[in-house]
This record gives C-alpha cells, structure tokens and sequence, in this order.
C-alpha cells in the first residue's frame, strides 16, 4: 500500500496570524456609528416578522433607517475629507 503524502506546503498556515492589525481595528471603530445603526434597524425589522407592523412599529423602523442613512453620510463625509485634506 502506498502512503499519499502533500507535495506543497499548507496555504493557510502562513495567514493564521493572530487577529486582525491595528489598522483593520481602527477601521473598524471608524465603522462602529454604522454597525449599531444597522444592528438597530434589524432589530427592529425582526419584531415585525410574526405580527403586522403596528403604527409604532413603522416608526421605529423609519427612525432606525433615518439613522443608518445619516450614519452612512457621516461616514462617508468623513472619509471624503480624510481624503480630500479637509473642507474644500
């Protein structure tokens, strides 16, 4: 019987660093106003599944989708400036 061995080395030995840099963490900081924002309007959205939205349903959902929106404009405002060097 023959033994079948690996001809090359591991692919993912190599990437298992321990976790992510310091520049993906701040990246993901930066992200964080957003991330709730998302996480919020979800939480609202689940409620409704089983039941039909009441009045006070749609307005949580609408409350929460106004804040992702302004979560992603300020992210983005922030990104365009970073990379623009400042206010034009």
């Amino acid at each position: 019987m023959k033994t079948i061995a690996a001809l090359q080395k591991l692919v993912t030995a190599a990437s298992l660093d321990g976790g992510p840099s310091a520049a993906e963490l701040d990246a993901i900081e930066q992200e964080m106003p957003l991330i709730r924002a998302e996480v919020e309007l979800l939480d609202a959205q689940i409620m409704t599944i089983d039941r039909p939205a009441t009045e006070l349903d749609e307005r949580r959902i609408r409350r929460a989708r106004n804040r992702v929106m302004a979560a992603r404009r300020d992210l983005t405002n922030r990104a365009t400036t970073a990379l623009t060097g400042g206010a034009a």
